[in-house]
Order: C-alpha cells, then structure tokens, then sequence
C-alpha cells in the first residue's frame, strides 16, 4: 500500500473535526467545555465517554481508551492507520494521491480481517457494475429496482447491484484478480461443492450490508424468480466481520438523522429503509427479517434514546415483536409504535403518499408501548375477566423491565388510567414482579432475598511491601507527564560559566530535564515511556520542542492513547476559589520549579530504591556462600545508595 505524503496526514488531521466525526457514532451532549455521550466501546447506563473539542481528542472512563480522531476510528472500526487516514480524507474531500493497485502477494500478506473487508468491498463494486453496465443487470437488476419505484440516485447511494447468473462470474474473477478463494467461501460469496465453485447469490439482486463506518460487512441477496422452492431472500453466513445480531442495515446512511431527530424509526427490511430514505425520512434502520437484539438496540443507544417501530398490520407479527418491546424497556429506553394500514408496510405506504403526508402520518400515529399493547391484546378477550387481568399482568411485567423508578411510577399511573384501576393495586403487583425478577436473577428465593445486600468489606491483614519496579514505571510516567504537559516552558537554572562563576540562565522543561538524566547516565527503562522520551530528546538535539499535538497524531496507537490520558487529566478551576474562599488552586505552571525538579528528583529516588533493592537481593543470596569481598563490594555500594536516597529525600521535603 501506498505511503500518504506526511504533508496529506498533516492535512487530514488539522482538517479533521473530532467532534464532527465521532457525533456520527456516538449522541454527544455538552458539558462545560466538553461533550459527553455513552462509550461506543462497552456497555454502560451513565455517560463515560469525553471529547474534548479544545485538545481534539476523546477519552472512554470506562476502558481506558484515549486519543485522536484517527486512533478512534482505529479503536472502533480496527482501522489501520492508512485506512483512518482515508475514511477521513473522504469525509472531508481531501484529496490523496492515487496508489497504485495491490498486488495478489500484498493481498495474501494482508491479515484475514482485512483480507474479508477487501474482498466484500471488490464484491459491491462489481455488483454495482454488473447492474450498471451488463446488459443482464440493466435487464433484470436494474429493471427490478426501478419497478420498485427506486430512483438511480437511492440506488447508488445504497450501493445497490446484481449477480449475474451464470454460476461463477464473481469467483472467476476475484480469483484472477489474486483474491483467495478461502476468503471467497468465508464471506459467503463462493460455494464450493465436489471441486466445482460457484457464486452463492447468482441470479439476485443485491443489499450490501454496512459497518456505522461504511464498510461492507456482508450482503442480502432476493431472487427475482417465482419458484416457491428457492428462498426469497439470502444473507451473508456469520463471518469474523458480519454478525447479524449486532448490525442495523442502513444505521450507516441514517446515525446522522438519529442523532439529529434524537428518534430511530425501526423497520424490518432493506425495501422499507430504503423506500423512506427516498421519500425524505432519513432517520431509519432494519433489523433483516431477524428478531431485535440487545446488541442491536445498544447501537441504536449511542444515539438517541427513543425507539419507534413500524408495524404492517400483521396481528401474528405485532405479537411476536412483543419480546423486542421488553428489550428495549430493558435498555431504560422509550418506545413508540406505529401500525400502517391495513394492507400497507412503510415500504408500499411511502410510495402511496407524499413526503409530506408521509412525515404527517409518523408524527400522528404513535402510540407509547402500553396503549399499543393494551389495543392489540384486547381484541381477543376485552370482556373476558380473566383475560383481562392477564392482558394487565402482561403490561405491569414490561413496565416493571424499565430500570428508572420515575419512569415506572409514570407509566403505572397511565396503566391505572387505561384499565380504571387503583394505582396502589398495579405497584403491589409491579414490586412483586420486580422482587420474582430478581430472585431469578441471583438464584435465590424471593423469601430468602435481603432488603439491601451490602458487599463485605476486606480487611487489609498485611501490607505489602512496595514493589520497586512498579513505583520506578510510576515515577517515569509522572516525568513524561510534567515533559509533555510543562516541556515548552522556560525555567531559570544555576549554571556555573567557564569563568567559575555561577549565573542564572533560562532554559526549557524539556532540556533541563534531559539534562539532569543524561547528567546522571539515567534511562527510562518502560519501552512506552521510552518511545517519548527518546522523541523528545532527539528533538533537544535539533533544537526542536515536542509537544502533545507531535504524539496525539502519532500512528503508534499506545502512544497516542498514552498522551490523550494525560491531557484529559486535567480539570479547570474557577478563580472564584481565591477570590471568595481564599483557597489557592495555583496549577502546577504556577509553581514550575517545584513540579518540574520534584518529579526529576522523585525519579532519580525510584532509580535508587531499585537499586537498593536489588543489592539487598544480591546480599542475601551471597550471606549463603560466604565470599567476603563480594558482599563487602555490596555493602560499599548500599552505603553510596543510601546517601544519595537521604539527599533526594531531603530534596523531596520527605524524612
């Protein structure tokens, strides 16, 4: 692969806006001078993810994951560094000088999770062609999708294409263009039966499937012929980049309408996204034909905390989504639902109506999840006593799934209005059902349960002793700290001239510092710690002073992530401590000297007790032998360590 010029990656990541490009991820709120919003990288219920438009990077509390733009994108969609560099450049229509083709070696060199991203994304490719410029596609593929009533514009947007069905033509010529055939069969794209291969889709037209990110993850294929016995509709088999369980089709082209309507318009399949998409409704998803997961709905968190499903009518269909419901309360999410006509899905709906009509119709016709159920399950037994109070049991036990008690309380109330029934009644039941809940939950007898289960606080019966190592990797990381956050700062030093004399001079944090280590023939021994350090010391020798922004755009994503901990570290404290309270909040910039030499000397200390550490060790074992001279050696030298452990303690105001 081609190397992007330094000048190009300069320009991306100036260009580039880290709140703009992870607001299509993640639902980002402000707070102060930050934003927040749920970590895309691990389940959570309260918001632990920060990004700082200020220093332009992003920390995730509840991983520990930090950076750029660019290591977001690396950590979220494993990107590698040129493929971040590439997404962004074609967000931000940069241009990048053309590569040159890879080569079948290169391909094969490539590893497999990138080899499968390659190999869908020829696929699309070449379906797209085969529609657009075969004279079968046009025939039959495009024919198809403008009989839909799709026009061209939705149909390349959605990168919409067909296979042709003459039994191999994708394999064949994958296969000469040096993509393995292995891989072929991996992704389902290739079918290999007693040595004869063949395409799995021929003869379909085709929906490739998206990553948030936009990258090809797998495809649905539906036959175009009226034989009963061929399934209408094929997917892409599990892969290690497709998992169906956790993919919304058409989240790619609509996070950004989410986020923007703060509502996700669910439906079930590729038609219906696409047909409102066309007709101006842009903030919609499918979940494929398959039931809706929790892994589902928490992408559908990351943006927005409302959910409204799109129903057809279909009564045995409407109950069966009952369960998806629950899932959602589950979540602590809201929960909306729309049923069309009669006869109507949101796919044959939107093209009867005008945008206009149609957006009127979503608007005018939700119900919240208790009324929908309530309608839906009292057409069968509304004066059947016994079928009601089942119907009211059902309902209470989807309320008692939702995780905030206010929301409960509120939803308990409507349930009481609905039914004209006390609300003390519905919460005996509702705190029933929470308490048979949790029983289930830990295993143990709803009688046995305790009113409040406290975790038994561990007594701490011996103290450790202090691992040197561990304290020294401690002290390194608190001198890269004070280098990256002070290292441009100038600071006045004694220094004695050639004449003898002693003068004051000026000098950076940075110099001083790799002064005083290569003063001392110290070296950072953490290989992270000693990337940076080694950075930074070059640079003193080019007269050139590294700051944070030299590391955040590093592609080495430890150090990136390492420099991004470190800036977003920092707190700001209003001035109005001093001035009303009389309380000094001076930061360490204010106090220069005392931050910069203490976190000098503190490193030097950690140096020695390591030292002393080990001549202890060494002591002991040669006690056992009895060679005199060896340990006297030793002893000689625990001495001169002892000394200087005194002096940097003195230094440090420690006793």
């Amino acid at each position: 692969m081609a190397r992007i010029p330094s000048n190009i990656i300069d320009d991306i990541i100036q260009t580039a806006r880290i709140e703009e490009v992870i607001g299509e991820f993640v639902q980002l709120k402000r707070a102060g001078s930050n934003l927040k919003g749920m970590s895309p990288f691990t389940e959570e219920k309260t918001p632990s993810f920060m990004v700082s438009p200020a220093k332009q990077i992003f920390k995730c509390f509840s991983t520990g994951k930090g950076g750029n733009v660019v290591s977001f994108l690396m950590e979220l969609e494993h990107f590698s560094y040129p493929e971040a560099l590439k997404w962004l450049a074609t967000k931000y229509n940069i241009e990048i000088p053309e590569e040159r083709e890879q080569t079948p070696e290169e391909i094969a060199q490539a590893n497999e999770r990138d080899s499968l991203y390659i190999i869908n994304e020829f696929a699309q490719k070449h379906f797209s062609s085969n529609m657009f410029e075969t004279d079968e596609g046009k025939a039959i593929g495009k024919s198809y999708f403008i009989e839909r009533g799709f026009r061209e514009d939705i149909i390349r947007k959605f990168q919409l294409g067909y296979c042709l069905d003459n039994g191999s033509d994708l394999t064949e010529t994958a296969i000469k263009k040096g993509y393995k055939q292995d891989y072929l069969v991996k992704v389902g794209l290739t079918k290999v039966k007693e040595n004869r291969r063949f395409d799995f889709f021929r003869g379909r037209v085709m929906f490739p499937i998206h990553s948030i990110s936009g990258r090809v993850l797998g495809f649905g294929g539906r036959t175009l012929k009226a034989d009963k016995g061929i399934a209408k509709y094929f997917n892409s088999p599990e892969s290690q980049i497709y998992n169906k369980s956790r993919i919304l089709y058409g989240l790619y082209f609509a996070k950004g309408a989410i986020i923007k309507q703060d509502e996700c318009l669910l439906v079930e399949g590729y038609t219906d996204v696409i047909s409102l998409h066309q007709s101006g409704v842009e903030n919609v998803v499918a979940s494929s034909g398959t039931s809706l997961t929790k892994e589902q709905i928490k992408l559908i968190k990351r943006y927005t905390q409302t959910i409204t499903i799109l129903y057809d009518g279909d009564a045995a269909g409407i109950k069966a989504s009952f369960r998806g419901i629950d899932l959602i309360l589950e979540e602590g999410m809201n929960v909306n639902v729309i049923l069309f006509p009669d006869g109507d899905d949101p796919d044959s709906y939107s093209r009867k109506v005008s945008t206009e009509e149609l957006q009127t119709y979503i608007r005018d016709n939700k119900q919240d999840f208790i009324s929908f159920k309530a309608d839906v399950l009292l057409k069968d037994g509304a004066d059947d006593p016994i079928k009601r109070a089942e119907l009211i049991k059902a309902i209470v036990s989807s309320i008692a799934l939702i995780p905030d008690a206010i929301t409960r309380s509120v939803y308990i109330k409507e349930c009481a209005g609905i039914f004209d029934m006390e609300e003390a009644t519905l919460v005996v039941e509702l705190n029933k059902i929470r308490k048979g809940q949790l029983a289930k939950a830990t295993g143990q007898p709803v009688s046995q349960l305790p009113t409040e289960r406290v975790s038994p606080v561990q007594e701490n019966t011996a103290e450790k002793e202090p691992d040197a190592k561990r304290l020294l990797k401690d002290a390194e990381l608190e001198l890269i700290r004070v280098m990256l956050k002070m290292g441009i700062y100038a600071i006045e030093v004694p220094h004695i001239n050639e004449e003898g004399e002693k003068e004051i001079i000026e000098t950076s944090v940075i110099q001083l510092i790799v002064h005083e280590l290569e003063k001392d023939e110290l070296e950072i021994v953490t290989p992270l710690y000693r990337k940076v350090y080694d950075k930074m010391a070059e640079g003193v020798k080019e007269n050139i002073l590294y700051g944070p922004k030299t590391f955040l755009n590093s592609d080495d994503l430890e150090i990136v992530r390492l420099v991004a901990d470190i800036e977003s570290s920092e707190y700001s404290l209003s001035n109005n401590w001093f001035l009303k309270h009389q309380i000094d909040t001076k930061s360490e910039e204010d106090k220069l000297e005392k931050a910069v030499m203490g976190a000098v000397y503190l490193f030097k200390l950690m140096v020695i007790e390591l030292q002393l550490s080990e001549i202890r060790k060494q002591i002991k074992e040669l006690d056992t032998s009895g060679n005199a001279d060896e340990i006297l050696v030793l002893l000689n030298e625990q001495i001169r360590c002892d000394r200087a452990k005194r002096s940097l303690s003195m230094e440090l105001g420690r006793i």
